[in-house]
């Protein structure tokens, strides 16, 4: 199903011709109608310096990893001009330069195109010592011919040789080539593919070369006596097109995010406004909210588009092939209801108490307004190094869970909440983007879909023992910090592993030692302890005795009710000092 949908997305895009790649090609060799040589011109603008590889064309192509394959009139300089990157290679470089002329020959051969022919004189007459390329060239850039102000690689009959000559059915395997199997994808019986030529690109720790979707290069992986691609035969059409279709949606910034070792890549059966990427890598407060609204007044700008399918799916690598983490199949007006629930559930309350916070993107990231990091759903629970998490150490079953509620809807499982809690005893706190995960998880899970606002903030209704417990270890801190401002480390710091697992164990000890603390502020700041104390005998109202031990989804809630209640405290700070200063 997946490579079915590639190859129909496939007819939307503008695909190079059969057996050609858009490749940057930085030099062209200008030669006149005898095969002389005229000059090499850069096509490269000079704005980006080493960084820009020359203009795009669209240039044969060649499947090559490690063996010497020769790509027809369009290669790097170490083919095309037999100069080597490294003198001890120059054997090598000498087997390509040839591979490379034998290829320009048997195009002229089959072709008699007056410029193929042109370049074929020049090559046999070339003297690679002789030859002066300019200064700044590499034998790693790309080139080609331009003969009369013809480049041989636009011409149909070249297009139409190469298409013919390197779309040999199996990737050059005859005796493939003469069988038929029936393609997977269009279900025509054609001759198949034994290796794919078109490799998928720019996945997280893979292949720069590229790698395939479909290969077995061991035994384990062969099935039935076929080997290679064949295990999940395709016509050649049908390979190029899927492999080209994921490429340009690996490449579409709207149409892809990628979170650590995962690319998750998304699209419509039809062209459609609506794009998730921004939403999901990087959400802005105000078309969050519209999204919400949106949905929850029933208001869609255009009927036609609720029924529009959507697809998505996520790769990894692994070695030299892709790997399919996830496939989604639904409809934009799906996605739409379920990202607001997404959205919805994660919101909560500022850490300094304030109510229009930023909802949380999949993976973090810098924000330029105000140059602030934004932390990630998906990097919360790994390890914190040097400030920063790192997004590569992060599973690559933790963003696909994610986003597959994100736009199926569905549950969150209950290991998530797991890894969030660990996280919170490891680092004897909590940050906001875990209590937002840890929120997503709890809600999640509820059969009615949750109410905008539900555990958003404080609740000062809900007496479940562990939310009133966290909200203790707040206040207690608090307490504490009044007492003694400047202290480097405080009871959380110590004690919010054991509070939040075992609350019956510390929380009489803790409670003792406020009791120090109060006195304190009694004697140097009684309007800060007439306030705190007041506090403390509300939560405490709540609490008949300390639970032993508590519960994993209760370890989520004791985490919640510290954050709600810090914020709330944080806020109530804020507001008393903005009164004492219009006060002055």
């Amino acid at each position: 199903m997946l490579l079915e949908k590639l190859r129909e997305y496939s007819d939307r895009l503008e695909l190079a011709p059969p057996m050609y790649l858009k490749s940057p090609i930085k030099w062209l060799i200008d030669l006149d109608k005898s095969g002389k040589l005229m000059k090499i011109v850069p096509t490269t603008s000079g704005k980006e310096g080493r960084k820009d590889r020359g203009k795009v064309f669209d240039a044969p192509h060649v499947g090559r990893s490690s063996g010497i394959k020769a790509k027809l009139l369009a290669d790097t300089g170490e083919y095309v001009l037999g100069l080597a990157r490294e003198k001890d290679n120059q054997g090598r470089v000498d087997e390509c330069h040839q591979a490379f002329i034998d290829q320009v020959r048997s195009c002229a051969m089959a072709t008699n195109e007056p410029a193929v022919n042109t370049v074929l004189k020049f090559m046999e007459e070339m003297q690679s010592s002789s030859l002066r390329p300019p200064e700044d060239f590499n034998p790693g850039d790309t080139l080609t011919f331009r003969v009369d102000g013809v480049i041989p690689i636009q011409l149909k009959t070249i297009q139409a040789y190469w298409a013919s000559v390197a779309c040999d059915a199996g990737g050059g395997d005859a005796e493939t080539a003469k069988e038929l199997m029936e393609c997977l994808i269009c279900g025509e019986l054609r001759p198949p593919l034994k290796r794919h030529q078109f490799k998928i690109k720019r996945i997280p720790g893979g292949q720069s070369s590229g790698m395939a979707m479909i290969s077995a290069n061991a035994p384990a992986f062969e099935s039935y006596g076929l080997e290679a691609s064949l295990i999940a035969p395709t016509c050649q059409d049908c390979g190029e097109r899927f492999a080209k279709a994921a490429n340009a949606l690996i490449e579409g910034e709207g149409s892809h995010i990628t979170v650590g070792p995962l690319v998750y890549v998304f699209w419509t059966k039809e062209e459609q406004d609506f794009t998730i990427a921004s939403l999901l890598s990087r959400p802005e407060p105000e078309e969050v909210q519209a999204l919400i609204h949106s949905v929850f007044s029933g208001k869609h700008s255009a009927t036609r588009i609720e029924t529009t399918p959507f697809y998505a799916t996520a790769f990894s690598a692994s070695g030299g092939r892709v790997v399919v983490r996830d496939w989604l199949e639904t409809t934009v007006e799906r996605v739409k209801e379920n990202l607001a629930r997404w959205f919805t559930l994660q919101s909560i309350i500022g850490e300094e108490g304030e109510s229009e916070a930023w909802p949380f993107p999949i993976q973090g990231y810098l924000r330029k307004e105000d140059k602030k990091w934004v932390e990630g759903l998906a990097e919360c629970i790994v390890p914190r190094i040097k400030q920063r998490r790192n997004i590569q150490d992060v599973n690559p079953s933790i963003p696909k869970v994610l986003l597959h509620m994100a736009l199926i809807g569905g549950v969150l499982p209950q290991w998530l909440l797991f890894q969030a809690v660990n996280r919170n005893r490891a680092e004897q706190g909590i940050t906001r983007s875990r209590a937002a995960l840890i929120k997503l998880v709890l809600l999640s899970q509820k059969t009615d879909f949750a109410q905008e606002g539900t555990m958003v903030k404080l609740d000062s209704d809900n007496n479940t023992p562990a939310y009133l417990c966290g909200r203790l270890l707040a206040v207690l801190e608090a307490i504490q910090r009044a007492a003694i401002p400047g202290a480097k480390a405080t009871i959380t710091d110590r004690f919010f592993g054991a509070a939040s697992s075992a609350p019956a164990s510390v929380f009489g000890r803790l409670i003792r030692g406020s009791q120090y603390h109060l006195g304190k502020l009694r004697k140097d700041r009684r309007g800060t302890y007439e306030a705190l104390e007041k506090r403390l005998e509300e939560v405490q109202a709540g609490l008949s005795a300390f639970p032993k031990t508590l519960a994993l989804e209760e370890q989520g809630l004791f985490g919640l009710g510290y954050y709600h209640q810090r914020a709330s405290d944080r806020a109530a700070a804020c507001a008393y000092k903005q009164s004492k200063e219009q006060e002055q």
